[in-house]
C-alpha cells in the first residue's frame, strides 16, 4: 500500500477507465462485485467486459477474490489512484506526477504539475495501514455505522481536509492554497520550508512561540482546534514564518472534550521549545481565555459540534423574521407589538448567548446522558422495577414449590433438611483397580499403516497445490455441486 506507479495510466483506454469506475459504483452496496453487475453498470455495447477485466487484473488496479457465497472484483488502491488522478486531468488541475516527498501515517505526498509546469502538492489518504488502524477509537469518521471500507474512510478524510483548508485560506490563515480535490486526492499549493521539527536553530525563538500560541488562540476564536499541532504539522518558511498542515482531525470547541484537546496541543508547543531550544515561558494561553468571534466549526461541520445549538441558531433566525414582520404591523396595536417584540428580542439574546457559551454547547452534545425530562418517564420505570421485582418473588415461589411437588408425602422437605445437618456424612469403602491395554498388533503393521496414512496425506496436499485459482476455481467448484445434486438426485430415484 503506497506506492503510485502512474506509468500504465498512458495506456489504459476509455473502455478501462468505464469497467474501473463500474467496479468502484458496485462497491457502493457489494463487498466483492460480480462480473454480471460490472457489465450492466459499464453498459458496452458489443460486450468484452471480460477482456477489460483481465487487463485492470493484470495491472492490479482491481483484484479477483473468492467469498463465501460469490466470487467477484475488488478495487485496490492503485485502480482508486487512478481514478482519481484520471478525473483531476480531465479538469485540467494536474498534467504530471513527481517524485514522493513524504510519507504520514495516514497519507502520501507527491509532487505534480499543471500545463503550465506551474508545481503544486498532491496528497493522497491512506487510511487502513497498520500504523493506524483504530479510526473508530480516534475519528468519527463511522458517525453511525458499524464498519466501512478503507477507500470510503479515506475519501471522507480528503473531503474533510479540503473543506477545513479552504475555509481557513479564505480567512488568511496561514495555511496552503487549496486548488481541487477528488475522491482521496487533494491538490494544494507548495509550501516552501522545513518542518519545525528538523529545525534546530531559529533567529527569534520568544517571536516564533508567541506566534504559534496566537495561531492557537485564533483558530479557537473561530471554533475550531487543531487537535495535533505539534512539530511535525509545522512549516518553517525561509522568512521564519509557520504554516499549518493537516487538518482531518480538527474538532470543535464546543466538544465535550475540547478543553483537553486544546490544553494538550498547549503543551505539545510548551514541551518542544523547552527540550529544543532550552526556552521555557510562564505565559501561555488557557481554555477560559477563548473568545469565540465565528462559526467555523458549524460551516465546516467539524467534530464535536452539537446539533441541538444548530437547531437554536434555526429558531433565532425565525425569532428575527417573526421580528421584523411584527414591526411592519406595528401600526394596527401598538402596545401588544411592543410586548411582543420584547419578548422575541429575549429569546433571540438568550439564543445566541447559548450558542456563544462553549461550555453548554459541550454540556448538550448528544454523547452525554441527559437525565428525565418529565416525571412520566419516571413513573414509567418504576412500574418497570416493580413489574421485573414481581416476577423474581414468583421465582422465587417456584423454587419453593418444587420440593413440595418432588416428596411423595407432599412434605416439604424442611425436616430432611434439618436431619441431614445434625447426621455426620458416611463415605462408603470402593476398591480401585489399576488396568493396562497390551496391544497385540506387531510393529511391522503398525509402522506400516503409519506410513500408508502419511503417504496419503502427501497426497492430499499435492492435489491442494495443483488447485487452480481464480475463476477456474470458481468454474470447477460450480461443476462440482451440480454433480454433487445430481447424484443425490439420482440415489433418491433409484431407492
Amino acid at each position: 500500500m503506497g506506492k503510485l506507479n502512474v506509468s500504465v495510466l498512458r495506456y489504459l483506454t476509455r473502455e478501462d477507465f468505464r469497467a474501473l469506475a463500474a467496479v468502484e459504483m458496485g462497491m457502493k452496496n457489494h463487498e466483492l462485485v460480480p462480473g454480471t453487475l460490472v457489465a450492466s453498470i459499464a453498459n458496452f455495447k458489443h460486450g468484452g467486459c471480460h477482456k477489460r477485466l483481465m487487463n485492470l487484473t493484470k495491472h492490479r488496479l482491481v483484484a479477483y477474490e473468492r467469498g463465501k457465497r460469490y466470487d467477484g472484483y475488488r478495487l485496490t488502491n492503485a485502480g482508486y489512484d487512478y481514478l482519481a488522478l484520471r478525473a483531476l486531468a480531465s479538469k485540467d488541475v494536474i498534467a504530471s506526477v513527481g517524485n514522493q516527498v513524504g510519507t504520514g501515517k495516514e497519507s502520501d505526498i507527491f509532487l505534480v504539475a499543471d500545463k503550465d509546469r506551474k508545481e503544486m502538492v498532491l496528497k493522497i489518504h491512506r487510511l487502513g495501514r497498520i500504523s493506524f488502524r483504530k479510526i473508530k477509537e480516534k475519528r468519527d469518521y463511522h458517525q453511525h455505522r458499524q464498519s466501512a471500507s478503507w477507500l470510503y474512510l479515506s475519501r471522507l478524510a480528503a473531503v474533510k481536509e479540503f473543506h477545513f483548508m479552504q475555509a481557513l485560506y479564505e480567512r488568511n490563515f496561514p495555511v496552503p492554497k487549496p486548488y481541487e480535490f477528488n475522491r482521496h486526492c487533494v491538490v494544494m499549493g507548495v509550501v516552501k520550508g522545513y518542518p519545525l521539527c528538523q529545525v534546530s536553530e531559529v533567529s527569534d525563538v520568544p517571536a516564533l512561540y508567541e506566534e504559534l500560541m496566537d495561531l492557537l488562540v485564533r483558530l479557537a476564536n473561530h471554533g475550531l482546534i487543531h487537535g495535533d499541532f505539534n512539530e511535525f504539522n509545522l512549516i518553517l518558511g525561509d522568512d521564519d514564518h509557520i504554516t499549518l498542515i493537516d487538518f482531518p482531525q480538527m474538532i470543535s470547541t464546543s466538544h465535550p472534550n475540547a478543553e483537553w484537546y486544546f490544553d494538550r496541543d498547549v503543551t505539545c508547543i510548551r514541551e518542544f521549545f523547552r527540550k529544543k531550544f532550552d526556552f521555557d515561558s510562564e505565559l501561555y494561553p488557557t481554555f477560559k481565555e477563548i473568545e469565540r468571534n465565528d462559526n467555523l466549526d458549524i460551516t465546516t461541520a467539524a467534530s464535536g459540534y452539537s446539533k441541538e445549538i444548530q437547531d437554536d441558531l434555526k429558531k433565532a433566525v425565525e425569532l428575527m423574521k417573526e421580528e421584523d414582520e411584527s414591526e411592519d404591523e406595528s401600526d394596527e396595536d401598538d402596545n401588544e407589538n411592543e410586548d411582543n417584540s420584547k419578548s422575541t428580542q429575549k429569546d433571540t439574546r438568550n439564543l445566541l448567548e447559548r450558542y456563544l457559551d462553549d461550555s453548554v454547547g459541550a454540556l448538550k452534545d448528544s454523547d452525554v446522558s441527559l437525565p428525565f425530562e418529565n416525571d412520566e418517564e419516571k413513573i414509567n420505570l418504576d412500574q418497570f422495577e416493580k413489574l421485573n421485582l414481581s416476577e423474581e418473588i414468583t421465582s422465587l415461589n417456584i423454587e419453593k414449590d418444587l420440593p413440595q411437588e418432588n416428596s411423595p408425602d407432599g412434605s416439604t422437605g424442611c425436616n430432611e433438611e434439618a436431619e441431614s445437618v445434625d447426621k455426620p456424612v458416611q463415605f462408603k469403602k470402593t476398591k480401585t483397580f489399576s488396568t493396562r491395554s497390551v496391544s497385540t498388533i506387531p510393529p511391522e503393521e503398525i509402522k506400516a499403516r503409519l506410513r500408508k496414512q502419511r503417504i496419503k496425506r502427501q497426497q492430499k496436499e499435492q492435489k491442494r497445490r495443483l488447485t487452480t485459482k481464480g475463476e477456474a476455481s470458481a468454474t470447477n467448484r460450480v461443476k462440482r455441486e451440480s454433480r454433487d445434486t445430481i447424484n443425490q438426485v439420482v440415489e433418491f430415484c433409484e431407492w
